[in-house]
């Protein structure tokens, strides 16, 4: 016990007082580590305030502080009265406001457009809320319903039949198209070197029209009889129920699966019956509202979701198609692709809404906006076919492999395995497209469609708010809306991001 008592060291002396720890977190901790750590950063640091100080500090003092808030035209908004130098002039903007987010569209009937901004948002708020139920049930509504509806409440008007009419419709427009071809080249026929060879062929697409005439006869027949009745949508709703619904429980399995499937049909006719009755289509529907009456905020809306709604699937079916084994499809899809990649937006615009109409049969019209939807769409699902086919070349040929050893089909390995890791690869790309094709709706204003930034310009010719400020006031109020919907975008890109790779973080 002597020994190890002996051995041990008691000190005696107090240690010297060590320095502080530098402190790395908080504004402090920020400052010290992220912005005077070094030479290079201080220099970076200094510049950086110095431009927020030479652009923030204007910008605040120009909308807020000289900014002048009540007024009723333009003589609040002039230095002179106002006895300092003004800035925004927000009484212009709360004078055409209405015109900014609806505008020519009928003052009377703009509760339309509320309460189509109203079913959007309460459609697709429990949408991008991951923790909500009914996913499903909810995106059937935001993508097929959802249209529908907000066209007969923003355009108005009814309908005159159902599924049985329209498809007889198309039958027949497409059977008029194959004969007119046929009797087209049998007039070339007449002056034709080889006349016989163009007779021949033109004979023959001729007989295919009649014959095709005579497959939708009963179609046809059956239409025309609905429509001399007394309620030509409901018969034609009826019919087109009880066809719908035997062909959903015959493929769900029949008498032993296919109650379910016969379920939810029914289910669904119900939902569009009540609508139509609700929104009275059978009787005209709502008064119409043309689009070229449409502008604003309303046309900047229906024209970007549209093309972010309509160019995912038309990207993802382009991506799979050039990576497809049959020459065909790979083909027309890379032809697809860099012909719509090749052009620019703005030359899609003119010949969508110029040209097109040269080419369609002269009884057959499509509406200007309609055009200049399915241009864009167009345009920008090539280009979403790029993104996604990038994200499809990073996923590694096992994981194919592994689901083929499984004996999963191509589909179910697209869809299931192969699809979801690739569109989560490009989420960043994907959304840098929806900002972009959100900021260049602005295009349309060429082809004499008032966006929010074309009613912004139209709304400046007026001399009731014509000052020196007036026009800054437009541009800024305009560029605070694009931010919120763009910045918004951006950031609930990045949460989704960071939800799905959850397997990647440290």
């Amino acid at each position: 016990m002597s020994d190890i008592a002996s051995s041990g060291f008691v000190r005696k002396d107090l240690l010297t007082e060590r320095p502080a720890p530098v402190k790395t977190t908080g504004f402090v901790g920020l400052m010290r580590t992220r912005l005077f750590n070094s030479p290079t950063n201080i220099l970076l640091t200094i510049v950086g305030v110095l431009l927020l100080w030479f652009t923030i500090i204007p910008a605040v003092k120009f909308l807020m502080v000289d900014a002048v808030w009540t007024g009723k035209d333009r003589a609040a908004c002039l230095t002179e009265n106002a006895g300092f130098a003004v800035g925004a002039c927000w009484p212009y903007i709360q004078a055409k406001l209405p015109q900014l987010i609806y505008g020519f569209y009928p003052e009377a009937e703009r509760w339309r457009v509320d309460l189509t901004f109203i079913l959007a948002v309460a459609l697709l708020v429990p949408l991008l809320v991951p923790r909500l139920p009914a996913k499903g049930l909810n995106a059937g509504l935001f993508f097929f319903a959802f249209p529908v509806v907000a066209f007969f409440l923003l355009h108005g008007g009814g309908i005159k039949g159902f599924g049985l009419s329209w498809t007889a419709g198309v039958l027949e427009l497409f059977d008029d198209s194959i004969i007119g071809a046929g009797q087209a080249v049998l007039g070339v026929s007449k002056t034709s070197a080889v006349a016989p060879l163009f007779w021949v062929v033109g004979n023959l697409i001729v007989l295919v029209g009649v014959a095709i005439s005579w497959l939708i006869l009963p179609l046809t027949w059956l239409r025309d009889q609905i429509q001399g009745a007394g309620q030509p949508v409901w018969g034609d709703f009826a019919v087109t129920t009880v066809i719908v619904s035997l062909i959903a429980f015959g493929l769900g399995g029949g008498l032993r699966t296919g109650w379910r499937a016969l379920a939810s049909s029914i289910a669904t006719f119900v939902a569009i019956a009540l609508v139509i009755k609700l929104m009275g289509l059978d009787r005209g529907g709502l008064p119409v509202v043309t689009t070229n009456l449409w502008g604003g905020l309303l046309v900047t809306l229906v024209v970007s979701v549209t093309g972010i709604v309509t160019s995912l699937p038309i990207g993802i079916a382009l991506a799979l198609g050039r990576r497809s084994t049959i020459p065909l499809i790979r083909i027309f899809s890379i032809a697809f692709i860099e012909f719509w990649r090749g052009v620019p937006l703005i030359t899609v615009l003119f010949f969508a809404t110029y040209m097109l109409p040269l080419f369609l049969p002269g009884n057959f019209t499509v509406d200007g906006l309609v055009r200049a939807l399915i241009g864009i769409a167009l345009f920008t699902g090539a280009y979403q076919a790029e993104n996604v086919r990038g994200g499809l070349a990073a996923i590694p040929r096992g994981q194919g492999e592994a689901a083929a050893a499984l004996g999963l089909s191509w589909w179910k390995t697209t869809s299931l395995i192969v699809l979801p890791q690739a569109l989560r690869h490009v989420i960043p790309n994907l959304v840098n497209s929806f900002i972009s094709l959100f900021k260049d709706t602005s295009l349309v204003s060429i082809v004499a469609l008032f966006d929010l930034l074309g009613s912004l310009r139209a709304s400046f010719s007026d001399p009731k708010w014509s000052t020196p400020s007036t026009a800054f006031t437009g541009f800024a109020f305009a560029g605070i809306i694009y931010f919120i919907f763009c910045f918004g975008m951006s950031r609930y890109s990045l949460f989704v991001e960071h939800r799905l790779n959850a397997h990647r973080r440290n």
